[in-house]
């Protein structure tokens, strides 16, 4: 994980700009009933979620990421320090974790001054050792100091026990009060293994789904287990670890050769399915720790259209959005957003890029 070598140019440039305190459903609104602004060259539409099948065509795929949330949040004590909280980042093929440490109570800030060596007490029992910086050390672009750790674990129970018991969901200050782990899964929710919840498909249905699929418009499943989003400003995404099966593949490649649309559903189906693409633009199937960063450097090959929810301006998730819309009409659509005083984050309203589509490509 290192610096990114460019920033994104999208700017949001209004104070109006807001966080979601909580679901929507405690603002008196179905999930699918949050707002979405459809972005197309030169024109800014104002909808709700439920009104995303009027805006796809029949031969169109929509991608969707299939990972559950976890209760990867839980108190904890760094030795000789004090309380902070554990957020559970990921679980390595070597049966290590990876953790991040925040500033208790409210987890509004990193710990950077941890060491190697220095151990965390989880609330409830067990114990994690910091073994080294993750992925590497000086993985921090601002030099000041270690996000992210390697960790052991040792306890009466298996952590992934531990969390089901003690943990809750990963949640920042913005958010009005706790909110249980259900409103932190997707309709597409199927294999546990997410740090936090793949947010741009919230908003979905049965209801939406069923339409979709009545409108002719094929869903590919892929599965992408999100690490912790809280990247400093300029910091690249931790590896992950994805799948996206044969007939996910099939499908997509089946629409990108014949000229349609290929949506994917936030940030992770993109890095997915696109983890999956090569230089020929056709995807095969794979499964395995990604380390692509969709930017305008790299950017995607089969993703034509996105679904995503509202970026802080230093995200690294904006070069992903700029990759597949364009800086331009990414930047449009921001303005646009923060005038209207569209939501922010997980529990916010959401956006539809539909950039200009290129010509099919016959795949040999």
């Amino acid at each position: 994980m290192t610096a990114l070598r460019s920033a994104p140019l999208t700017r949001v440039r209004s104070p109006d700009a807001s966080p979601a305190p909580g679901p929507p459903e405690e603002r008196g609104l179905a999930r699918d009933e949050v707002r979405l602004l459809v972005a197309s060259p030169g024109t800014v539409r104002h909808a709700r979620f439920r009104d995303l099948p009027s805006h796809l065509e029949a031969g169109d795929v929509v991608v969707v990421n299939n990972s559950a949330t976890l209760a990867a949040e839980v108190d904890a004590e760094l030795a000789e320090r004090g309380p902070v909280v554990l957020h559970v980042a990921t679980h390595l093929d070597d049966g290590s974790w990876v953790v991040e440490l925040r500033a208790a109570p409210d987890a509004a800030s990193a710990v950077l001054d941890a060491r190697a060596g220095d151990r965390v007490r989880l609330q409830g029992g067990g114990s994690m050792e910091l073994l080294a910086p993750y992925p590497r050390l000086g993985s921090s672009p601002t030099g000041r100091g270690t996000r992210l750790w390697r960790t052991g674990f040792s306890g009466p129970r298996p952590l992934s026990q531990h969390l089901l018991r003690y943990g809750r969901p990963i949640a920042y200050g913005y958010l009005d009060r706790p909110y249980p782990l259900t409103d932190y899964q997707t309709v597409f929710a199927h294999r546990p293994g997410s740090a936090e919840m793949p947010s741009a498909a919230r908003p979905f249905t049965p209801e939406v789904v069923t339409r979709l699929v009545a409108a002719g418009v094929a869903l590919a499943t892929v599965t992408l287990h999100t690490g912790v989003s809280s990247q400093e400003a300029g910091e690249a995404p931790q590896p992950e670890w994805f799948e996206v099966s044969a007939t996910a593949a099939g499908t997509v490649n089946a629409a990108h050769s014949a000229g349609r649309r290929v949506v994917a559903v936030g940030t992770t189906a993109t890095r997915a399915i696109e983890s999956a693409t090569g230089p020929d633009a056709v995807v095969r199937p794979a499964r395995g720790w990604t380390e692509r960063v969709v930017s305008r450097d790299d950017p995607s090959r089969v993703v034509s259209g996105l679904v995503t929810g509202w970026h802080d301006p230093e995200a690294s998730h904006l070069l992903l959005v700029e990759s597949v819309a364009g800086p331009a009409l990414a930047q449009l659509a921001y303005d646009e957003a923060a005038r209207h005083g569209y939501l922010w984050h997980e529990f916010g309203d959401s956006a539809l890029f539909l950039p200009e589509l290129a010509r099919p490509r016959t795949h040999t």
